[in-house]
């Protein structure tokens, strides 16, 4: 065997058996924010389909794609939430793959007036993949890509089940929640060794600031502050920014990072800065974002584009009902 070919295969042991995986990230995170927390299904007035697509750093050949594709149902009966999450992420070319398919469950407690607390499960299935086919390795470049060390590499995968918990506490215009992902740890390793995957902490909230006067009543308008804190491994990360919508428009400015904190010399944790914008058409909204990068790879990555399509629906009846009783004031992107 060539020291080419054994490199290769040792880089790819490494980086396929030892890495500690983080998971997909959407700016726009209360677009999909069953996404964020288990405890957000139901949530909307009725019934809810939301359709999130991010492209990050396309100028880095090998970058990350996420599809993300959630439907959640509040069953006014039972006070509770139900919601089925779709999530591919797919990196390398798409040589690495992440899907799942997850089912959740929420029930919600009135604690007063208009004062409401959501504890939610959720249980999953993925399944993790690596395609060697689509991998240049350094003997393909020597030998001018005849022949390559995935001819002797399978396709292989691994299929696990997957938990996490939430909670959400809402009034009409505050919400403060926290949600643990991969409680159980599973093993994502690929090349038979041991691979776990790391338990996500995050914190989010906010607060709504409505607008006012008699020339609006017409056209609402609203200033949202709202932070997402999250933490996996050895790595955490902090969104935090505002909103302003004046119906059927929203737009948002977000800072990514925590500014204070650093992982080595020269590696200060700056990612980026977002901006958002949004436009709602009857029980349609339609989101963009596009992050700015202002770390070390500034310049180099394209930043990150991102889309959110969500269709809120429910019976004229039903509608008016809940938004007199129950209304989480997140922001709708």
């Amino acid at each position: 065997m060539s020291p080419a070919r054994s490199i290769a295969i040792l880089g790819s042991a490494l980086l396929l058996g030892g890495a500690c995986a983080q998971d997909a990230q959407f700016t726009q995170f209360y677009a999909a924010p069953t996404y964020l927390s288990p405890a957000f299904a139901g949530t909307a007035a009725q019934s809810r389909l939301a359709l999130q697509y991010r492209d990050q750093w396309p100028s880095i050949p090998g970058a990350f794609v996420t599809y993300n594709v959630a439907f959640d149902h509040y069953l006014n009966e039972l006070n509770s939430g139900i919601g089925l999450i779709a999530t591919h992420d797919k990196a390398g070319s798409g040589a690495m793959s992440y899907t799942s398919i997850t089912g959740q469950y929420a029930y919600e407690i009135e604690l007063k007036r208009k004062v409401f607390l959501r504890p939610a499960l959720q249980f999953g299935y993925v399944n993790h993949a690596v395609d060697y086919t689509r991998l240049v390795f350094g003997d393909q470049l020597v030998r001018g890509g005849d022949i390559g060390t995935y001819e002797h590499l399978e396709r292989r995968s691994i299929g696990y089940v997957d938990m996490g918990t939430g909670l959400l506490f809402f009034t009409p215009k505050l919400w403060l929640g926290m949600a643990y992902h991969h409680l159980n740890e599973p093993n994502q390793s690929l090349r038979m060794g041991e691979s776990l995957v790391p338990r996500k902490f995050s914190m989010h909230g906010g607060y709504r600031f409505n607008i006012r006067t008699a020339l609006i009543r017409k056209h609402p308008q609203a200033v949202v502050a709202a932070f997402n804190y999250r933490s996996q491994g050895r790595y955490d990360q902090l969104d935090i920014g505002a909103y302003y919508e004046l119906e059927p428009v929203f737009a948002g400015l977000w800072y990514r990072g925590l500014p204070l904190k650093s992982y080595g010399e020269g590696r200060p944790n700056n990612d980026a800065i977002a901006l958002l914008a949004g436009v709602m058409v009857k029980d349609w909204r339609f989101g963009y974002s596009y992050d700015l990068t202002v770390s070390g790879l500034a310049g180099r990555t394209g930043g990150a584009h991102e889309v959110s399509i969500i269709y809120d629906w429910a019976d004229r009846r039903r509608r008016k009902a809940m938004s007199k009783r129950r209304v989480v004031p997140c922001a709708k992107f």
